[in-house]
């Protein structure tokens, strides 16, 4: 193969082999300098594969065939030499990864790691000169006292900030390429909004080339002009943002898109699968006009829905008068406070206020969101109300067990009532277990009679409610998919069929696809067993297709509450404000990108 004359990256039937076995199958594209591409999938698909083959960085045991070319290289980088590559990572060809404190060495400071990457590949005349040029790029990327972050160690910085030096560092030495692996997946959704973009400024002002991957395809609408779908290892369609995200294809485009767009329903009020989506039909540029003028007219009208006055007291729950039936949660006065360690032997120590005179009700049958940014007390709110923390004033009653002052053998009957679905599966469930010990876990508690044959059959009742079959019984975790293990996680919150779920980020971690097929599990099941659920989540369009109600929650503090249409569509805390305009959502992205497109005919 002879390298191309023109565009900045040129791929020709790239394959990852293992063995026998082919991960990803004949890969090819180009990539012209400064085009913006985002390559999506699931995970499996073969994206990530397909970025370490282009940087030369596959793990030992595979292999890889066909060529990448760069631009100014006349080599294929394909079974290139690594002292090769070295000399291109990092200088002509960077990345920026998804979890940038396991890419950052812990014990450099930044400011140091930003300069090392200039004075190994030579760009910086002196090391004084690399010092200085790194504490531009610090200031470049838009961090606080970018001279003090230099001298900060990766832990010292939130998980925003150390994205902010591995893009430092990715943009130091000015590259052509510049590869982003899921770089804001584990990040808040303003934090999320400004590493974007950031990205997408520094990438535009130099002219830089950018393969984006991910599986949140709101992120591709919104940052790249071309995009890349992969399923199983495969190239399945191209095309332009606008064509592939309003017009797809293929079948499984189209189930993607119709598994991310989460203002889509099917006749039952169910979301897309990627299995069943051939009804789900994405807007058309006519409908986009039409949505367009629509909304234009509503806002020169000053058109806006009501907003219940709740005075950030009672954050959930019809007024009492309309709706005489108890609260099956009533938080009242609640506050939690923690006391960090002396800083000295005579020092004082600090106090951590994580709840402020939280007040809220939740009566039976409803779903109330939570909501906020790390660090705003959603955590700490949902161990108090499983009884795994106790709040420093103020009451907790939850089915009818306080939980201020409540002793260990007082919480038994509260966890019978109240179980919690957690954000990742596999750490939450034994690894030495086997499903039916997991499920059945919950049921050998003091004061319950169910024989080792009763539980078998409940376990397998269960499982047949999150569509599991009885042959899973005997199976380990690590045997399962993420969606999979969710299922296990909740049919062993339900099995003891209490009256109140927690679910925390229970489809955070998971593709498109199975975060659609769990959150209508979930939605079954709370109607189901009539189940009054309580959702903590950052993704706020989740919590809208899911919630009746949402709080707001801010450094501990309910700032604002009320009916969930109401505080999406006309939120009157400036906080609130911040995160309904962080929040990526598809249909809005694509949306724009149409009006765009029919602006510039």
């Amino acid at each position: 193969m002879s390298a191309p004359t023109t565009g900045l990256l040129t791929v020709q039937d790239l394959s990852v082999q293992y063995g026998a076995f082919t991960l990803v199958r004949n890969v090819s594209f180009e990539m012209a300098r400064g085009e913006r591409i985002g390559l999506i999938g699931e995970s499996g698909s073969g994206k990530s594969l397909t970025t370490t083959a282009l940087m030369g960085l596959l793990p030992d045991g595979l292999s890889a065939s066909g060529a990448v070319y760069l631009a100014g290289h006349g080599h294929n980088f394909v079974g290139a030499p690594d002292a090769a590559m070295r000399k291109i990572r990092g200088r002509d060809m960077t990345m920026v990864f998804q979890e940038p404190l396991t890419a950052l060495n812990p014990l450099m400071r930044v400011g140091a790691q930003v300069a090392e990457i200039m004075t190994v590949h030579k760009t910086a005349a002196s090391r004084r000169e690399a010092r200085a040029r790194a504490i531009a790029m610090l200031a470049s990327v838009k961090l606080p006292d970018p001279a003090e972050a230099a001298r900060a160690y990766p832990h010292q910085l939130s998980g925003g900030q150390r994205q902010r030096v591995m893009l430092a560092m990715a943009l130091a030495n000015d590259p052509s390429l510049l590869l982003c692996d899921e770089p804001t997946t584990a990040l808040d959704v303003t934090v999320q909004r400004q590493v974007l973009d950031l990205v997408l400024e520094s990438v535009t002002e130099r002219g830089t080339g950018l393969l984006f991957i991910t599986h949140d395809l709101a992120v591709v609408a919104n940052m790249c002009t071309r995009v890349l779908v992969m399923n199983n290892g495969s190239v399945v369609e191209e095309g332009s943002t606008e064509d592939i995200f309003s017009r797809p294809q293929h079948a499984y485009t189209r189930g993607l898109l119709a598994a991310s767009d989460m203002e889509a329903t099917d006749r039952d009020g169910r979301l897309f699968t990627v299995t069943s989506a051939a009804a789900y039909v994405p807007l058309t540029p006519a409908e986009v006009a039409a949505r367009a003028s629509a909304r234009a007219r509503d806002n020169d009208a000053g058109v806006a829905p009501e907003v219940a006055d709740d005075g950030g007291a009672v954050a959930a729950g019809t007024d009492a008068q309309a709706n005489p039936v108890a609260p099956v949660i009533a938080v009242s006065g609640l506050t939690r406070t923690y006391r960090r360690d002396r800083p000295s032997l005579f020092g004082k120590a600090a106090e951590v206020h994580a709840l402020k005179d939280v007040n809220f009700a939740v009566r039976p049958g409803e779903r109330l969101g939570v909501v906020g940014e790390s660090g705003s007390g959603k955590s700490t709110l949902l161990r108090i109300l499983a009884g795994l923390d106790r709040p420093t004033t103020g009451s907790a009653v939850v089915a009818g067990n306080e939980v201020a002052g409540a002793t260990e053998r007082s919480l038994v009957q509260l966890r019978q009532e109240l179980q919690i679905v957690f954000q990742d599966p596999m750490g939450s469930l034994d690894p030495r277990m086997r499903v039916l010990e997991i499920i059945t876990e919950p049921l050998l508690v003091p004061g319950r009679t169910e024989t080792a044959a009763q539980r078998r059959a409940m376990a397998e009742a269960m499982l047949d409610a999150v569509g599991l079959g009885p042959e899973t019984l005997d199976r380990y975790p690590h045997q399962f998919s993420g969606g999979q293990r969710q299922r296990i996680s909740i049919a062993r919150a339900l099995i003891c069929r209490p009256r109140v779920l927690v679910a925390d980020e229970p489809v955070s971690a998971l593709d498109v696809s199975v975060r659609a097929q769990v959150l209508n599990l979930l939605a079954d099941l709370v109607d189901q067993y009539q189940l009054t659920l309580v959702f903590v989540s950052h993704d706020l369009a989740v919590v809208r297709h899911l919630c009746d109600r949402v709080v707001v929650m801010r450094d501990g503090e309910i700032v604002e509450a009320g009916d969930t249409e109401t505080i999406y569509q006309n939120p009157q805390h400036p906080y609130t404000q911040k995160l309904v305009a962080s929040s990526m959502n598809l249909r809005a992205e694509v949306l724009a990108k149409e009006l765009l497109a029919l602006r510039s005919d």
